[in-house]
């Protein structure tokens, strides 16, 4: 009886135990003890947990000795802890290759990284979270091998350009881009809403047939996660915007000075006497250049149940301009959703959407006559609201501030885009994927000039107010239907096999008009519907277009032992951009690799984690060049019809046709050996690669006038006539370590070298683009044996000293004057004693010889750091914001010019008569190499025991600064700047500055 009762006591006591709530807390880390952010700490069996915060710390409350705490995160094996009677529980989570590797997206499906046989290169949520780019596009800057960003302008809202492995065709050069399996616009996107991206860059890429020649960006966007409690978090910053460089100019009485020499130089009299009294004068550089506020808020909700996943979120932007304020600034708003539904043990069900509203407005930039062009030429002499009412300053010269006063534009932009799918897995081994994308997008422009004049002649004067309308439909779906059958045979071959088919359809229309005589001349009344004036002209306009694809894909991959791996992938495509005769391509691939780690002469290595040789060489396409349909005529060119004895503006054929016509395709070899030494600290990965890209689809190339291409509106035929070549090695290395448990740190550092070339042009010598000044030749030039757009002017060889240098040198009047000494001294290329056109050489290559980032991060306690640097080498920039008009203003170097024998070698004289200076020559090409820290941050994550009393489960703040300094011997604002042009692009019109931002941030988690 007393064994009972004891019996009965001591069973209450560990049932009364067992029942008893308690938190407990704990810290996870990975193999080398570095903490880990954002581990699930789930209570098995229950929808509720925790995830760990930055020092991979964690706290969850109501548990029982006998609950079991699930320890899961992406790239690691699970972990299964009993609590017990602990109150504090240390976790070290085990990395798991395959785990890890299936998060590696590579069209139609995943791979494990190391079975992956072609050139990939991932950016993490996390580097996305560290670089907090404004754009996605920006994250790509410095932190993948191979891959070129440059802003078109640091302007809110402004296109950027991405460039794989360089640029190779003479037209589109951008990616095909994929959000989630559907065809997107990356500049749409919120960065918050993307879990990873993951960039093909080689062979692999041609399972996307005639779309993958320029890369391909796959984008795979934030889901919940199964068995996951209900997650807030809010991601929110402010910040301020400045002028990131200035222009050294002069200043009134130095412009004054110099006025008076270059006039005294001509023999003319002086305009300024007297220059006692002038001072400094007006600075419209720091007048036009603000600081612009900036700020952002997300909001995102996640979650699962065992048979469902969702993620909600919505994002809200806007961005002031540095220059013009409101009248440059940008606002994106995002909303999205994202739910997966298990709804049998066959059958999941996803769906995903994104919307996205734009609203911009934009001031007159890189050109001609732009609101910097505008602010770096007029005379300091000038009050800031004094316009040039003598025409002293040339006919394309006026006030920039009244140039923005009188600027009057909107954009706005709706857009839904997203993806159903349902996955059918009859079996273990076998899943069928149906998957229909979507994307709808609405957009309309406006733009008002009301009736100004800024002086006698000027460019930008306007009689009649005037009011530009558009609106613009782009639509598409994609519908993809496939098969992938996975399995092992033996515990020893692995093959998966991959094979559907897509169809594509991209259909939209646009509409222009134009009205005239607004009423008040106001922008309040700037619609056409409220104009009474009529015009001789076509005031509307319209187009329309509708293009298919249809294709058929398959791919075999096969691995022996997890050691030898093989692959081949084949498509077909169908494109109505081509004529019926030549609608269908294929385009084949394979890869191949050797995991040398896995051999038994390397299984036991203390040195070599992991090692692993590849080789890729495939067939890929580019259809997007040369319109929709080019293969036949469209009437879209201009003619002049007399109907009733009255000359009526109407339409006729266009651009010549060519149903012969094919897409361009690119033959790409790779060759890269990817390894991890001293136990996965170190990360290296090596490739080097060639890309011949063939049949080149150029519009322009003459011929004979009898076919009509000379008319008005039209043009040459659009045909295969040239090929180019890309070569050369990219390089990344990761050393990750810890040193005790306070402090860890990661360096990442990546570079890729190229060399462009065209190798062959037919038809035609040459292809030019671009433009330098006023009716001078293009600078740039497509041309056999040169790398795409170089700069082609005179070589310069100093400047003159003496008349009796200036008699012993090649006749320079043929360049528009004699030389006198001070002017610039060309070099006589063809040695035939006179500098003319023919002595015109390569001066320049806008294409970086090496581009490379390095990227560090720092943990110390509760407190994070990270720099983030890129460097482009080796790339030129034309000087073309500068005007060749005898007043207007000057750049400080003017300061070092030649005003006698001896004082200067490199700036010439000054004079209002002609010279020969004006000609495009090296003198305008600098060397625009540079290294930009493009974001430094600073981060602090309270401590969890004080978020313990606050419900929440993580809060860090922090203070970052993005585009912090550049250092460059470049002299315009931005030496990273390009207008994407591939003949063309690297001339500098006086590009808006990408801005430096000063950000203070908080990222909240409850």
């Amino acid at each position: 009886m007393r064994f009972t009762s004891f019996l009965i006591v001591l069973l209450g006591g560990v049932f009364s135990m067992c029942s008893q709530s308690f938190s407990v807390e704990g810290n996870v880390v990975d193999e080398n003890n570095i903490p880990l952010l954002g581990v699930n700490v789930l209570v098995k069996g229950e929808a509720r947990g925790t995830t760990t915060d930055f020092d991979g710390n964690f706290l969850i409350d109501n548990v029982s000795a006998n609950d079991i705490l699930q320890f899961t995160y992406v790239g690691f094996l699970t972990k299964e802890v009993q609590v017990g009677n602990q109150r504090t529980i240390s976790v070290q989570l085990e990395t798991d290759s395959q785990s890890l590797d299936e998060v590696i997206v590579i069209g139609y499906g995943t791979q494990q990284r190391k079975d992956i046989t072609g050139a990939v290169s991932i950016v993490s949520e996390n580097t996305i979270k560290e670089l907090n780019p404004i754009k996605l596009e920006q994250a790509l800057q410095g932190t993948a091998a191979g891959v070129n960003v440059t802003p078109s302008s640091g302007a809110p809202g402004a296109g950027i350009n991405i460039n794989i492995r360089g640029i190779a065709s003479n037209s589109v050069n951008g990616p095909l881009v994929l959000i989630d399996g559907y065809q997107g616009d990356l500049g749409t996107l919120n960065p918050n809403d993307v879990a990873s991206i993951s960039i093909l860059k080689d062979a692999q890429a041609a399972i996307y047939g005639i779309a993958g020649a320029n890369g391909v960006v796959l984008i795979t966007t934030k889901t919940g996660k199964k068995n996951t409690s209900p997650q807030i978090q809010y991601d929110s910053y402010v910040g301020l915007q400045e002028a990131s460089r200035m222009i050294p100019l002069l200043n009134a009485t130095e412009y004054a000075l110099l006025l008076n020499e270059s006039y005294a130089n001509n023999g003319q009299d002086i305009p300024f006497p007297d220059v006692s009294e002038l001072g400094k004068g007006s600075d419209f550089q720091d007048e036009v250049l603000e600081t612009a506020p900036i700020y952002n808020h997300n909001l995102t909700l996640s979650g699962g149940s065992e048979k469902v996943t969702y993620s909600i979120g919505g994002s809200h932007l806007y961005q002031e301009g540095i220059i013009g304020s409101e009248k440059s600034d940008f606002t994106r708003s995002t909303a999205r959703f994202n739910l997966g539904i298990a709804i049998s043990d066959q059958f999941d069900l996803s769906a995903n959407s994104i919307y996205t509203n734009i609203d911009r407005r934009s001031i007159n930039e890189n050109g001609l006559g732009s609101v910097l062009f505008n602010a770096l030429n007029i005379a300091p002499t000038f009050a800031l609201d004094q316009e040039d009412l003598d025409g002293k300053l040339g006919n394309e010269i006026i006030n920039p501030l009244s140039q923005i006063e009188n600027t009057f534009n909107e954009y706005n932009l709706n857009k839904f885009n997203g993806s159903f799918s349902l996955d059918f897995k009859p079996i273990e081994a076998l899943k069928f994927t149906s998957r229909l994308g979507y994307s709808v997008s609405n957009s309309k422009g406006k733009d008002f000039a009301p009736i100004i004049s800024y002086g006698p002649g000027k460019v930008f004067n306007n009689d009649r107010s005037r009011v530009n309308q558009n609106r613009i439909n782009d639509n598409s779906y994609t519908y993809d239907l496939f098969g992938t059958y996975d399995n092992t045979f033996n515990e020893t071959h692995h093959v998966t096999a991959t094979a559907g088919m897509t169809v594509i359809k991209n259909w939209g229309d646009g509409l222009y008009a134009t009205g005239y005589d607004v009423p008040n001349n106001s922008w309040d009344f700037a619609d056409i519907s409220l104009t009474t004036g009529t015009n001789d002209g076509i005031n509307n306009s319209a187009y329309k277009y509708d293009t298919r694809k249809l294709s058929f894909f398959g791919r075999l991959q096969y691995d022996y032992k997890g050691k030898y791996l093989v692959s081949g992938m084949l498509r077909r495509d169908a494109s109505t951009r081509f004529s019926p005769d030549n609608r269908v391509g294929y385009f084949p691939s394979a890869t191949a690799g050797w995991i040398l780690s896995e051999e038994d002469f390397l299984s036991d290595s203390q040195l070599i984690s992991f090692l692993k040789l590849r080789a890729s060489f495939g067939i890929l396409g580019n259809d997007e060049t040369g319109g929709s349909q080019f293969y036949r005529s469209l009437l879209n060119g201009e003619a002049t019809y007399v109907f009733d004895g009255a000359l009526v503006n109407g339409k006729a054929l266009g651009s010549l046709a060519n149903p012969a016509a094919g897409w361009e395709e690119a033959e790409k070899t790779n060759i890269g050996v990817d390894i991890r030494l001293l136990k996965n600290k170190l990360d290296i990965t090596a490739d080097v690669f060639r890309e011949d890209r063939k049949d080149l689809l150029i519009a322009g190339i003459p011929v004979s006038g009898i076919f009509g291409g000379g008319a008005p509106g039209s043009g040459a035929p659009t045909i295969n006539a040239g090929t180019t070549r890309n070569e050369g090695l990219e390089f990344s290395v990761k050393y990750s370590d810890n040193k005790g448990d306070d402090f860890n740190y990661s360096i990442a550092y990546n570079a890729t070298i190229l060399n462009n070339e065209v190798t062959e042009v037919n038809g035609t010598e040459f292809l030019s683009g671009g433009q330098f000044a006023v009716g001078q030749p293009q600078p740039s030039r497509f041309q056999a044996g040169f790398p795409i757009g170089y700069f082609y002017g005179y070589k310069t060889d100093g400047v003159f000293q003496t008349p009796a240098e200036v008699a012993a040198h090649p006749s320079q009047l043929a360049l528009g004057a004699n030389a006198s000494p001070g002017d610039i001294r060309y070099v006589d290329i063809n040695n035939d004693g006179v500098i003319n056109t023919d002595d015109r050489t390569n001066i320049g290559d806008p294409i970086p010889t090496a581009t490379m980032g390095l990227n560090i991060n720092l943990n110390y306690k509760n407190f994070d750091f990270t720099a983030y640097i890129y460097a482009s080498l080796g790339n030129d920039m034309v000087r073309n914001y500068e005007r060749n008009q005898p007043n207007v203003n000057k750049s400080a170097y003017y300061l070092e010019r030649w005003t006698g024998p001896g004082t200067s070698n490199e700036v010439p004289r000054v004079t209002t008569g002609a010279t020969a200076n004006t000609a495009f020559s090296d003198f305008y090409v600098e060397d625009a190499s540079y290294a930009r820290i493009q974001n430094v941050q600073l981060g602090y994550s309270l401590p969890g025991t004080f978020l313990s009393k606050t419900g929440l489960d993580r809060l860090r703040i922090y203070a970052s600064v993005n585009n912090l300094y550049t250092f460059t011997k470049y002299k315009g604002f931005d030496p990273s700047a390009s207008t994407g042009e591939a003949i063309g692009g690297g001339i500098d019109y006086g590009f808006y500055p990408v801005p430096r931002i000063f950000l203070a941030g908080v990222n909240l988690n409850f």
